[in-house]
């Protein structure tokens, strides 16, 4: 679909690929004999949960904004983990959860009493560090050296508290059933003598099961092997992007081309830093429909020979924040842009929704969903109403 003529900027969510994930991930779950939820931190848009309720019955929660919406919009209790818990909020999200995972023994110590006298039964567990992880990024390691997340093996004791039922263990992002497979063996490693101990145990999330190159297969084989190995342990994984992988773009529109010491800016209504924090922060290259990116950071001519021999306008392609570095990278396309042309970012629903900003008071985009019936049903605009209330 082309989205010409759709109000710009907008997140555009694709319910036809939202259910293809959704059916794969419950493939998977039931041919594994596990548990798949979904994780908030990647995908948290309220109104699309009567989909995926058709498909998982949780969700998990890293604070107490999360395990409320899991309680009271998605319908289930939470798988709760967060680094640290605080005296203000330990009990409004043991409230909304049915498990409770600590990152330290401190925590523990600290709160797990108070776990114990709630009104319903949550399930405890500590979150594990096995000390290695393939993630290259040290952004989003979370078991690079210092790291704060987790307990490594030497500091557990070798007879865990009566009531921890779990281990959580999460050290992947966007990875596949290989690095599962590689990272299994040292959970195994150093953690397998407490199993016995445990009735339950969560693997995280970066499972990007539905990418079309990830080893379905293997994955399921792995998990299999595991609960064979472990009879005892119900498993437990919770991804985020794999639930949105490629299930929609973020529609934008050419505002301005501006152009100094021969470089060319096409300036778009919405904004990298705002819109697309992953962009600056990671920096992860988004892919622009109908173009290409160029890893060159000159501006060179249009017969230059490095260049695509299809595409050969180059632009660097900028937001409309005030902030200096608000673009990125160069891009090459068949034409000449115009102004009001329409720029699809491919892939902008997992983790890039949930971390917008509106910084500088810039417009934020709406959000839609293209039914089955190719009908675009716009979920929520955005007004000034919504940047004043941020300042309170």
């Amino acid at each position: 679909m082309t989205y010409e003529g759709v109000p710009t900027p907008i997140y555009i969510i694709e319910e036809k690929r939202m259910r293809e994930n959704l059916e794969l991930i419950r493939g998977v779950a039931r041919e594994a004999d596990v548990e798949i939820i979904l994780a908030f931190k990647a995908f948290a848009l309220w109104r699309t949960f009567p989909i995926f309720r058709e498909y998982i019955s949780s969700t998990t929660a890293s604070s107490l904004a999360e395990a409320r919406l899991a309680a009271e919009e998605f319908g289930s209790l939470a798988h709760t983990y967060s680094p640290c818990y605080t005296d203000e909020e330990i009990d409004e999200i043991i409230r909304c959860s049915s498990h409770l995972t600590f990152n330290s023994l401190t925590q523990y110590e600290r709160f797990h009493e108070r776990v114990g006298q709630a009104d319903h039964r949550v399930s405890m567990g500590i979150r594990i560090n096995p000390e290695y992880s393939e993630i290259a990024t040290d952004l989003y390691n979370p078991c690079a050296p210092g790291t704060r997340f987790g307990i490594t093996a030497d500091k557990l004791p070798e007879q865990l508290p009566a009531d921890i039922d779990g281990f959580h263990c999460h050290c992947h992002c966007e990875s596949s059933a290989e690095e599962f497979e590689r990272t299994l063996s040292h959970i195994e490693e150093k953690f397998s003598r407490w199993f016995p101990q445990l009735k339950w145990i969560n693997f995280g999330g970066g499972h990007l099961m539905t990418r079309k190159d990830y080893n379905v297969a293997l994955l399921v084989r792995l998990l299999k092997d595991f609960k064979r190995r472990h009879p005892n342990l119900r498993v437990i994984l919770e991804p985020g992007s794999a639930f949105a992988w490629q299930t929609g773009p973020l529609v934008a529109k050419v505002e301005d081309i501006v152009e100094d010491k021969g470089i060319r800016t096409a300036i778009l209504n919405v904004s990298f830093t705002c819109h697309m924090p992953d962009c600056l922060e990671m920096p992860y290259m988004p892919e622009v429909r109908g173009s290409q990116h160029q890893s060159t950071t000159h501006h060179p001519p249009p017969t230059t020979h490095h260049l695509s021999p299809i595409t050969h306008h180059l632009y660097r392609l900028g937001g409309n924040s005030c902030l200096s570095g608000d673009f990125m990278g160069n891009w090459t396309f068949d034409h000449e842009l115009e102004i009001g042309e329409t720029i699809i970012f491919e892939d902008m629903i997992h983790y890039t929704t949930v971390k917008t900003t509106m910084f500088n008071g810039i417009s934020h985009p709406s959000i839609g969903i293209l039914r089955l019936d190719n009908t675009l049903e716009i979920l929520r605009k955005f007004g000034y109403e919504d940047y004043r209330d941020r300042m309170d």
